[in-house]
């Protein structure tokens, strides 16, 4: 997994102020190299990028490579929504989050108190890199039926 934080220096909301730029705690890198960066942790192949709920997760990384032409960014076009999935089989993607009383992180044996749950981006990945996992091999409940 890869996680960097790019230097930036113009406004910031105060809700962003107050509970996510706490969070940082990495060197900040530039944009140019943070591309450099993704594009040597990637290598040949394009993966797509899955996210849960990735219209913001793909902005973000369309603008950062926002100088290349699609045929050269080192990434899949076409984005994979998450919650969509989790919609598609049934699961209420609103239950995602660890908080709500009706997450489905139990029913496919995942312990979420190894994540902080205030919006730190490296542990929301991490979590879901571990939901895609589990349910993509097909070892709990909700993937079996499937």
């Amino acid at each position: 997994m890869m996680y960097l934080e790019l230097k930036y220096s113009g406004p910031v909301d105060s809700w962003v102020k107050k509970h996510i730029i706490p969070t940082f705690k990495n060197p900040k890198v530039s944009r140019s190299k943070a591309v450099q960066l993704i594009k040597q942790f990637i290598g040949k192949d394009k993966p797509y990028l899955v996210s849960y709920v990735n219209q913001y997760d793909f902005i973000y990384l369309q603008k950062l490579f926002e100088s290349q032409k699609i045929k050269n960014k080192p990434f899949f076009w076409m984005p994979i929504d998450f919650a969509s999935i989790l919609f598609g089989i049934g699961i209420n993607p609103e239950a995602y989050f660890p908080k709500d009383k009706e997450n489905f992180f139990k029913e496919i044996g995942i312990d979420t108190s190894k994540f902080k749950h205030t919006h730190y981006a490296l542990d929301d990945a991490r979590l879901l890199r571990e939901v895609y996992l589990r349910m993509t091999k097909g070892t709990s409940k909700i993937t079996k039926n499937l």
